[in-house]
C-alpha cells in the first residue's frame, strides 16, 4: 500500500504563486516500484482533469491549460513530487489531488491510477 499526503495548498491573488508537494509513504518495496506520480484537479461542478504527470524516466506531461506556468518535478529517492504553479489565474481554482501508479502505460494519466492522495485546495482570487 501506498499513502499519500499533499501539502501547500492556500489562496493566493491572480499573477501569484504555489507550490504543491506531495510525499508518498509505504513499505519501502511499494514506494520503490512507483513509476508515475501526477497531479489532478476538480472544481466544483467539473470533472476531474490532469494537471501534471512525471515518470521515473523523467518525462513529463501536461494540460494544455497549464503549459508554460506549471512546472512537475520529483525527488526520486524520497518519492516526493512537487507543482511549481506560476501566473496563476482565476480558473486555477479547485481541489487538487495528487496520484501514484506502478503502470507505466500511462494509466495515471487517463485517471485510473491506484493510489490518490486526499487533496489540497489552491484558492485564486481576481
Amino acid at each position: 500500500q501506498v499513502q499519500l499526503v499533499e501539502s501547500g495548498g492556500g489562496s493566493v491573488q491572480a499573477g501569484g504563486s504555489l507550490r504543491l508537494s506531495c510525499a508518498a509513504s509505504g513499505s519501502t518495496q511499494s514506494v520503490y516500484y512507483i513509476y508515475a506520480m501526477g497531479w489532478f484537479r476538480q472544481a466544483p461542478g467539473k470533472e476531474r482533469e490532469g494537471v501534471a504527470m512525471i515518470e521515473d524516466n523523467g518525462s513529463t506531461k501536461y494540460a494544455d491549460s497549464v503549459k508554460g506556468r506549471f512546472t512537475i518535478s520529483q525527488d526520486y529517492a524520497k518519492k516526493i513530487q512537487y507543482l511549481q504553479m506560476n501566473s496563476l489565474k482565476p480558473e486555477d481554482t479547485a481541489m487538487y489531488y495528487c496520484a501514484a501508479d506502478f503502470d507505466s502505460r500511462g494509466r495515471l494519466w487517463r485517471g485510473f491510477a491506484p493510489y490518490w492522495g486526499q487533496g489540497t485546495q489552491v484558492t485564486v482570487s481576481s
